[in-house]
């Protein structure tokens, strides 16, 4: 092609989900929607992945989540469990101890220490296998546009003129393009700002001979150089160094300092090698729309937050689970795009709690005044000493209490009201299970096999149950047959002690997979009795949609020979409720 020639524009391409940006969250973001049968393209920047860390580790919930994506089984390659995690003061006095249980709430580690570039990989080996998913490296997104229904890509191709492009259209676009997002800059949303800044100094190093590190995870309050000493996955650890007020930034990020400040650790060239070193701004920000038409935002691209709470990528993966599994009904047709709003309610009502609890412990680590830190340091440790406080890392995510929930805001901004729940009966006060709240995972048993119960029911909308000794859930057929389009399974759970019934109902005629389970470690039948309820209903995203309360004894009529008083409410309504919240109809497949 000659100067004079037009621009060389390659044939538009169709999708039903173009993401742009292959890091983490859109490798799981893209596998999440693929793997549900969809075509999706993502559109990556760099012609070849990112060859070092920048995360560290993730939470059992974002373990979870990238099972469900496959890549359960290479956990341990480029995973390990954290163990513990230490802050100490100047002085060497423990502020604060935590053992991190290996198998947590969500069946997995608490917190798993990875090497990233190792994930990267086993995400896109993950993703090489789905035969909807594409991948184009080397394509720099410059404009999109929604119209007539679809929205319109633009990517300029590594290595090419500049006036080489490509063209593609999809349903849908989920920008997942980190912190400097373009998809963001495009849409012109506005940010909430924390104005929170602090520069640190990041070093990446692979020690010349192994070594047992006691406690594995080490933060040392000092406000001469608050730094922090970790886990970065199997073989790599991470120092980092914080920049003290009226440091040169200059100065601050060349080798020279990085070796002074691990000569801190007793580190030098002769015991390690220096991978890598970098100086990051810790910042706290999201953005107030996550949903501009069909364009939704993802990751880095919604959210920055510092880094004390582990939770900038895990937050990337939450909104990766929420977001795949409501752009699959929508595109199934069966939910309204309305459905995706209850996306940005949901998951910026998580953000702002790991936000603001990453700040606030900054703000603890990051303490340069020498009288209060002292102080700090004399309640901290008074407060272990007594015993008045138990050495436990805090959760930071919280139930859900507003979006696609039953008696919350549905698809449609409305959906079923229902009134506060009873307890199970003998039970004071209201369930301590609410609505919203993250459902844990056990080991369970299906025949001769254990494993964890994602290894037996795919997740999906699960209706977790008890039936009655020797019968049977049963749903209208109409229910039963809506509620299996949507991939819907029935679990009965029954306790490890006792004859154990068939694993799968035989000769029924409902369309529901159902698949009975035996709780090996008691997770499910404890959890329905805290949540009060004979019956409860999971969503996709393994939060809790709703439950059936416990039925109380029934009580006999008045009248001599009356019936017995009804319960007022049932696994009927409740999946009729799900059915109702979505308000569109079951289409008969995918198209």
């Amino acid at each position: 092609m000659t100067a004079s020639e037009p621009a060389e524009v390659e044939a538009e391409a169709e999708a039903d989900v173009v993401v742009v940006g292959y890091g983490p969250v859109g490798q799981a973001t893209a596998i999440l929607l693929a793997r549900r049968g969809w075509r999706v393209t993502v559109l990556e920047r760099w012609p070849r992945p990112y060859p070092m860390p920048r995360a560290v580790s993730f939470d059992g919930e974002s373990a979870r989540i990238l099972a469900a994506a496959g890549v359960g089984p290479a956990m341990t390659e480029f995973g390990e469990p954290s163990r513990d995690y230490t802050w100490r003061n100047a002085a060497g006095d423990v502020l604060l101890h935590v053992d991190v249980p290996e198998r947590g709430r969500s069946g997995w580690p608490d917190s798993t220490s990875m090497y990233q570039p190792a994930l990267e990989e086993a995400l896109a080996e993950r993703g090489s296998r789905l035969p909807g998913l594409r991948v184009l490296r080397g394509h720099r997104v410059v404009a999109l546009a929604e119209r007539d229904g679809h929205v319109e890509l633009t990517a300029v191709l590594d290595g090419s003129p500049p006036d080489r492009t490509r063209r593609l259209r999809a349903r849908w676009v989920v920008g997942c393009d980190g912190a400097n997002s373009f998809v963001r800059t495009s849409l012109g949303v506005e940010t909430t700002d924390f104005a929170y800044f602090n520069d640190w100094l990041t070093c990446d190093v692979v020690l010349r001979e192994p070594a047992v590190h006691r406690p594995n995870n080490l933060q040392i309050c000092d406000p001469a150089r608050p730094r922090t000493a970790v886990s970065a996955g199997p073989g790599h650890r991470r120092w980092e160094f914080m920049r003290l007020p009226g440091e040169p930034a200059e100065e601050f990020g060349r080798t020279e300092s990085a070796w002074r400040l691990l000569g801190l650790f007793g580190l030098h060239p002769g015991n390690a090698t220096l991978e890598r070193h970098a100086v990051y701004t810790f910042q706290a920000r999201y953005v107030d729309r996550w949903r501009v038409g069909r364009v939704l935002l993802a990751g880095d691209a919604a959210h920055l937050m510092p880094p004390f709470a582990g939770q900038g990528m895990c937050s990337g993966f939450r909104d990766a689970a929420n977001l795949s599994w409501k752009l699959d009904l929508v595109l199934a047709g069966t939910a309204p795009a309305e459905l995706l709003d209850t996306y940005t309610l949901e998951r910026r009502a998580h953000v702002q709690h790991a936000i603001g609890m990453s700040m606030d412990l900054g703000r603890v680590i990051c303490e340069t005044d020498p009288a209060a830190a002292r102080d700090r340091d004399e309640v901290m440790i008074a407060v272990r000493a007594r015993g008045l406080r138990e050495d436990r890392a805090q959760s930071a995510v919280e139930p859900l209490t507003a979006g696609f929930l039953r008696g919350g805001a549905a698809a449609r901004g409305g959906g079923p009201q229902r009134p506060p729940q009873p307890s199970r009966p003998g039970r004071p006060g209201p369930p301590s299970v609410p609505v919203g709240d993250l459902v844990p995972q056990g080991r369970v048993r299906v025949g001769d096999r254990t494993g964890l119960f994602d290894e037996f029911v795919e997740p999906g909308f699960v209706l977790l149950a008890t039936w009655p000794a020797g019968g049977h859930l049963h749903l209208r057929p109409e229910t039963d047959a809506a509620f299996a389009l949507l991939g819907g399974r029935l679990v009965n759970v029954v306790p490890a002690t006792g004859e154990e019934p068939p694993a799968v109902a035989a000769g029924s005629a409902d369309a529901s997979a159902r698949i009975t389970v035996v709780d090996v470690d008691d997770v499910y039948l404890r959890y329905l009795a805290l949540a009060g309820a004979d019956a409860v209903l999971v969503r996709p995203d393994f939060y809790l949609f709703g439950r059936v309360p416990a039925a109380a004894p029934p009580a006999a009529d008045t009248r001599a020979g009356g019936p017995a008083v009804q319960r007022s409410d049932s696994v009927e309504e409740l999946v009729g409720d799900l059915l109702a919240a979505l308000g569109a109809p079951i289409p008969v497949g995918k198209h």
